[in-house]
């Protein structure tokens, strides 16, 4: 199980990730700075009746007014659901990025233990011929 696991992490352009971590981390900041703040709607949205609840209207146009009032409420929730969608994917870009990098520095202190471990290897093939001459 752990050699499909080496293998599959070979496969990945770690170079590649590593470069385009930035630019999703930029990416992500820009799409929270696009999205709407917080309490920025509105104000003066009329109090509506709950969903699937209808006032009794007097005429069309105070029937019509209920329907956009509770359009309104939806259109806010929907941009309250924008903003934390943007900001979750902040987060997990910022988290990619962190996770992109110690990848990196583990990758890096791999190549340094293989290297280890072969020049171990060959002093110790050169140990035991010496042993085994004298």
């Amino acid at each position: 199980m752990a050699i499909g696991w080496v293998s599959a992490l070979k496969l990945v352009p770690w170079g590649d990730v590593i470069q385009a971590a930035p630019h999703v981390l930029k990416a992500a900041k820009g799409l929270l700075n696009k999205s709407p703040a917080e309490g920025g709607g509105d104000a003066t949205v009329a109090p509506s009746a709950p969903a699937g609840i209808a006032l009794p209207a007097q005429n069309a146009g105070e029937l019509a007014l209920q329907h956009v009032a509770q359009l309104e409420a939806r259109v806010a929730q929907l941009e309250q659901a924008q903003h934390a969608s943007a900001q979750l994917i902040e987060q997990m870009a910022e988290q990619q990025s962190q996770i992109v990098q110690t990848v990196g520095l583990l990758r890096t202190g791999a190549t340094r233990l293989a290297w280890a471990c072969g020049v171990l290897g060959v002093v110790v093939i050169g140990l035991l011929i010496q042993v085994l001459r004298s």
